[in-house]
């Protein structure tokens, strides 16, 4: 592994949140070390479909945030509770294109 990517690695895994990156296909592409974690014993590992861990409801609300972000939006509350408030976020390449997505956590409001 190159340093550049080893120094990325280690900043995702100092994250205290999960980080999880999907791509534009919906396959968990990265999970840092946070994330294992959090899912240990669930479907959500590199390589499998987000949708593999994810019910109808929660399916259907993640194909539309991402309709969304293919029409310009760069982020969208997903959940908003008492213990957080969740938010996909979208992942654009150096030209605008859309290359995936991840959540993002907050404490709550």
């Amino acid at each position: 592994m190159n340093d550049r990517l080893q120094l990325l690695e280690c900043l995702m895994d100092s994250l205290k949140d999960p980080f999880v990156f999907i791509d534009t296909q919906h396959v968990i592409q990265y999970m840092n070390r946070a994330a294992v974690d959090h899912y240990k014993g669930k479907p959500a590992e590199v390589g499998r479909s987000i949708f593999d861990c994810h019910n109808e409801k929660s399916k259907q609300i993640i194909l539309d945030i991402f309709e969304s972000f293919q029409n310009g939006v760069n982020e969208k509350m997903i959940t908003d509770n008492r213990e957080h408030r969740i938010f996909m976020r979208a992942v654009r390449d150096q030209e605008g294109n859309l290359i995936g997505y991840y959540e993002r956590y907050e404490p709550p409001a």
